[in-house]
């Protein structure tokens, strides 16, 4: 199995609470909280783990409150790189109700200073170079924090690909479009992140597959668009490829699409047919959205869903039997 490195720049705490309804101004009893080390690089390593991947973790957390990091990454079995920085890593509130309503609010993020930020690119520069530590692919996940800024991004994009590094790129905004700029190896919008950068509402599958074409053509070799009920494209120099998902009742979608890069990320460094990689990804993405948390490749029924999953071909370019 391969070595993968996340990259969580703003990671969270997520504080999940479930009530019968939310009435504003008025004191609310909880039926449930849970309170867990979240973060979108965080949610891609453990399901990189649970299919037998040796992963690395790193960015920025606060050195106040990084015991629920700590357990989660022991637990897990994951190597701990994190950068501590003075401070509290940011809670981020999830409040659902009885009826499915689902109310999120999200903290900015501690600042992060240069020197901190240099600390990140040191470290990086050195485990590049060194053959034991190199990881196999590097998946930069989640929103920037205060002072570090889309430039920096990609300007890290860029010195991680000059290192020969694999680069998938999972953010959204004005980050995700100077990330793809930087020509980083994949990137996995959503279809309404994918509108922001192309310019246009995509309302239909013609108008998301040529949005993905034009990504592609941008020079993401792989673009990855999760788009729901939909089903997910994958644009690449295989071709255009189409997976409708089995229909599933949603509980939660929060999870949702970091499985999706997982899978995707996983059949790649295995070798495993086009068909095979997107059927598999898309069908633990859709396992993830009928509970809480990351997709499960080990529930009962995963195979049922793998059968479920339709993939076809949306071209007629010559394919190839695996990745490379």
């Amino acid at each position: 199995m391969a070595h993968v490195l996340t990259l969580s720049l703003n990671p969270a705490l997520d504080l999940a609470i479930r009530l019968p309804r939310l009435v504003l101004g008025t004191v609310n009893r909880t039926d449930e909280t849970h309170l867990e080390a979240a973060g979108k690089g965080v949610n891609v390593a453990r399901v990189m783990v649970s299919l037998g991947h040796r992963v690395t973790v790193s960015g920025f957390l606060g050195a106040a409150n990084d015991g629920p990091f700590l357990r989660a990454f022991e637990a897990l079995g994951v190597t701990d790189a994190f950068i501590r920085v003075p401070g509290e890593t940011r809670i981020n509130a999830k409040v659902a109700e009885g009826d499915g309503r689902v109310t999120d609010i999200n903290g900015p993020g501690l600042a992060i200073v240069p020197e901190a930020w240099t600390r990140l690119i040191e470290w990086l520069d050195a485990i590049a170079a060194d053959t034991e530590r190199r990881p196999d692919a590097v998946v930069i996940a989640g929103s920037l924090p205060p002072g570090i800024s889309s430039a920096d991004q990609a300007a890290l994009i860029r010195r991680l690909r000059e290192h020969e590094l694999p680069v998938w790129v999972d953010t959204s905004g004005q980050a995700l479009a100077v990330a793809i700029d930087a020509r980083p190896t994949a990137v996995k919008p959503n279809e309404q992140e994918l509108a922001g950068w192309a310019g246009n509402v995509l309302d239909n599958d013609a108008q998301r597959l040529d949005a993905a074409r034009r990504l592609h053509s941008a020079g993401v070799e792989e673009a990855l668009i999760s788009a729901g009920p939909h089903g997910v494209l994958w644009v690449s120099r295989r071709g255009a490829w189409l997976a409708t998902p089995p229909s599933m009742t949603v509980e939660s979608t929060v999870g949702a699409g970091d499985t999706l890069v997982a899978g995707m990320l996983h059949g790649v460094l295995e070798g495993h047919s086009t068909e095979r990689t997107l059927g598999f990804a898309t069908a633990l993405s859709a396992e993830s959205v009928r509970h809480v948390g990351v997709g499960d490749p080990h529930a009962e029924d995963f195979s049922q869903l793998q059968q479920q999953t339709r993939v076809r071909r949306l071209d007629d370019v010559d394919a190839e039997g695996v990745l490379a």
